[in-house]
Formats: structure tokens, sequence, C-alpha cells
């Protein structure tokens, strides 16, 4: 009889997991004779709603939650209730046979201003722009959940994708939000999502699946195959470069995957590096000193 209490509560245990494993950070250092316990409050509210919001209709277990990370900065206490700041993403995802965790996401949004009133409880509907703070936070949740599945199958983010962009149509409509708009700027939310779903982009989402899928999960099994399946995969990257060169979703690959190209190329062979770095150079200028690294340990 116990065995079969303890096989129901681990079932209940694992329908009822969510999907992200989110740690959050508030540094509110900016702010002078903050009320450090609103904004413990704060933390504690947006951790819960990271954690405890199903955002999916899939089962994941403990083990296959979506490792991330929010970072809040509070440049500004506009009022009691009203700030500004920037908002920093991180995600990971797990390797094949390893204990290595593959970066996903590594961006900044410094277009972040929100209300929050203490012990008031954080509510989101896909239907509607309840609040900027929420709005914000399942977009990315979205985008983080979205990337995750894009890496174990081809396009698997799609349905993630579109409902962070249903998230930008409902809040273009709150004029002291930003970020949600075409003409805001050319690296923000309203553009992130737009890339992700223009297929202008999508030979760079299926590079990220054999990044990943094809490449990545071997490594620990053929490093040198799956040397030449990125190598391929990025090299791949140039026609969408062509196509977009400013796009924001090429800049947010790299900056989430830079230094991890140039750990996997540091040690071994590969026939093509000239050809491989000379493009990732062109795509990625502002990377050009690491990528160099590549050319001298080939």
């Amino acid at each position: 009889m116990k065995f079969i209490y303890l096989f129901i509560f681990f079932l209940s245990t694992i329908s009822f997991s969510q999907e992200l494993n989110c740690r959050v950070t508030l540094n509110y250092s900016s702010v002078p004779s903050a009320n450090r316990e609103m904004f413990n409050s704060m933390r504690q509210s947006i951790y819960e709603f990271m954690n405890s919001t199903q955002w999916t209709n899939e089962v994941f277990s403990n083990e296959e939650r979506i490792d991330c990370t929010i970072l809040i900065r509070i440049n500004q206490q506009i009022s009691t209730d009203e700030f500004s700041g920037t908002i920093s993403v991180q995600s990971s995802r797990p390797i094949y046979k390893s204990n290595y965790k593959s970066p996903m996401v590594n961006l900044v949004d410094e277009q972040f201003r929100f209300k929050y009133v203490e012990f008031e409880s954080l509510e989101f509907n896909e239907n509607t722009h309840l609040s900027n703070l929420t709005s914000v936070l399942a977009y990315y949740a979205y985008v983080i959940i979205g990337l995750d599945y894009d890496s174990f199958s081809n396009n698997g983010g799609d349905n993630y994708f579109m409902k962070a962009q249903k998230i930008v149509n409902n809040a273009q409509g709150d004029n002291n939000a930003t970020g949600w708009k075409s003409f805001e700027g050319s690296k923000n939310r309203y553009w992130l999502v737009e890339n992700l779903l223009n297929p202008d982009f999508q030979l760079l989402r299926q590079s990220i699946y054999s990044y990943h899928r094809e490449g990545m999960d071997y490594f620990t099994e053929k490093p040198e195959f799956v040397r030449e399946i990125i190598s391929t995969s990025l090299i791949n990257l140039l026609d969408v470069y062509n196509q977009r060169p400013k796009g924001y979703l090429i800049q947010v690959f790299f900056d989430a995957k830079t230094d991890e190209i140039v750990n996997v190329f540091s040690k071994g062979t590969l026939m093509e590096a000239n050809e491989l770095v000379n493009v990732l150079t062109r795509i990625s200028p502002k990377n050009a000193d690491k990528w160099q690294k590549i050319l001298t340990s080939n």
C-alpha cells in the first residue's frame, strides 16, 4: 500500500511540474532609499510567475524543465508602483550523454518599464494585455521554450513563437510601454519574434536544430564528425545574412553561441577552418578576435 501511495505521489509530482526552472535576480542598487521588502516581494512574485505558470500543454518532468535566468536591473523608480530598467534573459539546454549545458539565449532588453504593486498577484492572459510586467515575462518564457523546442525538432518552436507574437500584438496599445513596436528600434521584442517567424530566417532555425540535435548531442561520441556538422550549419547562415544582414535574430544567436563555437573548434582539426572563420567574421564582425582563435588551434 505504501508503494502505491508513493507511486501516485510521484506521478502527481511529474504531472504538475512546469516547463521552466527559472532563477530570478533583482538588482535595485540604483534606487535611492529603496524599499527592500517591496523589492524582495517583487522578486518572489516574478519567480513564482515564471516557475508556476503552465506555459504549454505538455507534461514536463523535473529533469526536463528548461534552465533559465532572469536578471532585472531597476534603474529608476518612477513612482511608488512604476519602475524602469533592463531585463537580461538567459537559457540553456542539456547535451546528450554529458553534464554540459549549451547556451540558447543570452540577451539584454533595455526597453523595460512596468508597474508593480506589493503583494499583488501577477496575472497573465494570452488574449489580452493586462500589464507590461507579465507580458514581457510571458513573452520571454515563450521565446525560451520555442528555441528549446527548435533545438530538438525542425521548427518545433512555431506554436510558442506565435504565442509570443500574439503578446506583441496585444501589447502595442500600451502607450506607456516600449519595445513592442517596429519603429521603436531594430533590436527589440517586436523584431525578435518577427525574425523567428519570418521565412527569411528559416535556414537559421534549421541550423539551430542541426547544430544541437545532429551536432552537439553526439559530441562525446564522435567529436570530429560533429565539428563538420556544426561548421556546415554555421556556414549556411551566410545565406541568411545576405538576405537580412541586420537581422536581430542573427545577433541573438551569436550572443548566445560565440564562446561555445570557439570552444568546440579549439581542439581537433577542421578541413574548412579558413572558410568557417571568414564566414563567421563577416556575419558577426564584433567577435572577429574570438573567431581568430579557431585558426590558431587548427
